[in-house]
């Protein structure tokens, strides 16, 4: 089983051009997002969260369970789902303004346990900056790397939630050793101003970075760069895109027995190659639909035939 770990909320998306638009609520947060797309893609799934037992949360859970997502780690709270209000700029791509005041997911408190059979744990985006909740987040991760779990980490940079860059970028540093993959577009790897190979340095065995339409690239402590384009598409918007790439790697990580540092290492370059033919393909689908509508096994094909 995968478990997936951090925020679900609620995106506002603006169904036209301009500030006023018409907003239509979607399910969202990329955690929640890269759950949902690990139960389509068919992986065992569970998600670790706090949800609302406002109609927000119902509806958070039941797109969980309809994609085959194990809940039994959600805990609820009579606090509000926090909601994130997007604008797509005229090439799809999203900023996102968050109401996060007072919210149930900030709550989270760590569970006594992971279920039987967990073999990899994902962590990221708001969930491990707004507190009490991040630290609760921050010390999951650090207990599942000390029982020799795969851990990865995706840390979805959203700067207008970050009121201290240098202590974050810190806090961020203190992550690394905790972790197996290192997953982050190149927007979030300019914002927190270090490289791929210092990073392998403090600790991930693997980092991946996506280009959006140029495509991914993984650099390995082996000194490997390997990199494929971006598959092209009529994009509609970019919302869970980089959420699907991570449920894409990870699955397709399970489907070769590869969720370990040594697994990582021994891909080599064909494994690494179709992994990330995999991510972009997953990638790309969602991009082409509205919203986080992340694609179904059946749309992709075995993983490691690619």
């Amino acid at each position: 089983m995968i478990v997936v770990a951090g925020e679900a909320l609620i995106d506002l998306v603006p169904q036209g051009p301009g500030a006023l638009a018409d907003l239509k609520p979607a399910p969202g947060g990329g955690p929640y997002n890269t759950a949902v797309a690990l139960g389509r893609l068919g992986s065992p799934t569970a998600f670790c969260s706090r949800l609302s037992s406002d109609a927000f949360g119902e509806a958070l859970l039941d797109g969980l369970r309809r994609a085959g997502v194990e809940v039994s780690l959600v805990r609820r709270g009579p606090e509000p789902t926090t909601l994130a209000v997007a604008t797509l700029d005229a090439g799809g791509s999203a900023a996102y303004s968050f109401y996060v005041d007072g919210t149930a997911d900030r709550l989270f408190t760590a569970p006594a346990a992971l279920p039987a059979g967990t073999r990899a744990v994902s962590f990221g985006t708001c969930s491990l900056v707004l507190e009490p909740g991040a630290s609760a987040y921050e010390e999951l991760l650090r207990t599942a790397a000390g029982q020799g779990l795969f851990t990865a980490l995706d840390p979805n940079i959203r700067a207008g939630l970050i009121p201290d860059a240098d202590a974050y970028r810190e806090r961020f540093q203190s992550w690394l050793p905790s972790v197996t993959l290192l997953k982050l577009s190149a927007e979030d790897a300019a914002w927190l101003g270090g490289t791929p190979r210092a990073w392998l340095a403090a600790g991930p065995a693997a980092v991946v970075i996506t280009r959006g339409g140029d495509g991914l690239t993984v650099f390995t402590r082996d000194g490997g760069e390997h990199s494929v384009p971006g598959e092209k598409v009529d994009v509609v918007d970019t919302i869970g895109a980089g959420d699907t790439v991570n449920a894409a790697l990870l699955h397709g990580l399970a489907a070769r027995d590869a969720l370990s540092a040594e697994a990582l290492a021994a891909l080599g370059a064909e494994g690494w190659t179709r992994l990330l033919r995999f991510a972009a393909r997953a990638a790309a689908i969602t991009c082409s639909r509205a919203g986080a509508e992340p694609p179904y096994a059946a749309e992709l094909g075995d993983p490691a035939a690619l």
